[in-house]
């Protein structure tokens, strides 16, 4: 049957024929439960809607997800340990920056990256430096009025 050229023939007027002797192949109806047996491996992922039963009354969907560990949020797991892993990065980089062989530019950005990374408003000072020793006075002008911007950020909470 798969695999077989021979298993149907050409459309004729349009529509496909059947080879002699072999059923029609439907597709699995997706809204009609499959019966599953005894002896079958259990599915790997639980479902998250269970179907319950009270007092005779015909099953309902439950609210609750069958499994009770996946009754948390795990996106929002994943983003809480993201957050402790930039905290720490953050408190490990501190120390190091200024052993960055960068330029004025590059460290202004640096220090701006950790400044709105941890909203450490102590590392103004360091990030003005910085802008204050930048030669193009286009930049060092962009790089001021962040300093301005990141104050009024800080004053403004």
């Amino acid at each position: 049957m798969f695999g077989h050229q021979d298993d149907t023939q050409q459309p004729q007027n349009g529509q496909w024929s059947q080879p002699a002797g072999d059923a029609p192949v439907q597709a699995p109806d997706p809204f009609v439960a499959t019966p599953v047996s005894p002896s079958a491996p259990a599915p790997s992922s639980p479902p998250l809607i269970e179907a319950t039963e009270t007092d005779g009354l015909p099953a309902t969907p439950s609210a609750t997800p069958a499994d009770p560990s996946a009754a948390a949020d795990p996106a929002s797991a994943d983003t809480n340990n993201l957050l402790d892993i930039k905290q720490q990065a953050l408190q490990q980089l501190s120390p190091l920056v200024g052993h960055l062989e960068q330029s004025p530019e590059e460290k202004f950005r640096t220090t701006m990256m950790m400044i709105q990374a941890s909203d450490d408003q102590s590392l103004i000072p360091v990030a003005y430096e910085a802008a204050n020793q930048i030669s193009d006075e286009k930049a060092r002008a962009q790089a001021l009025l962040d300093i301005v911007n990141e104050i009024n950020y800080f004053t403004q909470h």
